[in-house]
């Protein structure tokens, strides 16, 4: 197993080995915010703890890594996979900074307005989002479009994995609306306190893009027909949206 994911990188374009090198990076980034966590006396949960960077850090790198690797199953021509994975990276990396920032000055990252700078960095996490809506959307797209280079199995799990991370954006975007919202109504406590419900189901439905093509390539190992992968890869994807359906509808409700 370990010689495909070797290839991945020796044969990988210099733009996706800068996304893997990136996103490791990120990760690594938010995993030393758990340690920064133990070593000092903020809770894990609120505004001003040190979980906002530790999971954006883990996320948005593995989010990175898992979007270079699914957008070698596309059908992109080189110079728009170039210009598209550098967009995502410098977007992931500008987001992941900005958060982890605002944890080192003690201040909250979103819904802060008590100051002009606070205000800008609030304002750009928000354009930094929908540049990300606007990237995963233009890979989203372009997975539908033909390509028998890969399996139909490959296809549908890129497929829906890309999906549920299209409703993951749109996920946190309502969050967004939601707690601005409130501070501009004077409550930015209750915009702390409750625009975050939705983070369940952001979570599971981010990372679909990288569970089931991973389903993939570890049937990939297997002796079976494409036909019994592309069936248990059906099965996988209707489970997944299922999942990620009734975990939407537990925090709404």
């Amino acid at each position: 197993m370990t010689r495909p994911l070797r290839r991945y990188w020796t044969g990988g374009r210099p733009v996706e080995r800068l996304c893997y090198l990136v996103g490791a990076a990120l990760m690594l980034a938010g995993a030393l915010h758990v340690l920064v966590h133990l070593l000092d006396d903020r809770p894990w949960e609120g505004p001003l703890s040190w979980r906002k960077p530790t999971t954006f850090g883990l996320s948005f790198g593995l989010t990175l890594i898992s979007a270079a690797w699914v957008a070698t199953m596309l059908p992109l021509g080189e110079r728009a996979r170039s210009r598209i994975l550098g967009a995502l990276t410098a977007a992931c990396v500008l987001e992941v900074s900005l958060v982890t920032a605002q944890a080192w000055r003690h201040v909250p990252s979103h819904f802060n307005m008590e100051t002009p700078l606070d205000t800008v960095v609030s304002q750009t996490l928000a354009v930094g989002g929908a540049v990300l809506v606007a990237l995963f959307g233009t890979l989203t797209v372009v997975s539908f479009r033909p390509h028998p280079a890969v399996s139909r199995s490959t296809r549908l799990a890129v497929r829906v994995g890309l999906v549920l991370l299209m409703a993951a954006l749109g996920i946190g975007a309502a969050m967004i609306v939601r707690g601005v919202t409130a501070v501009y109504a004077g409550n930015p406590q209750v915009a702390y306190t409750t625009a975050g419900g939705l983070k369940p189901a952001h979570a599971i439905t981010m990372h679909a893009v990288l569970v089931l093509p991973a389903l993939v390539w570890l049937l990939s190992g297997t002796p079976w027909r494409e036909s019994v992968r592309h069936r248990i890869v059906t099965v996988a994807a209707a489970g997944y949206l299922v999942a990620s359906l009734a975990v939407l509808l537990v925090v709404l409700a």
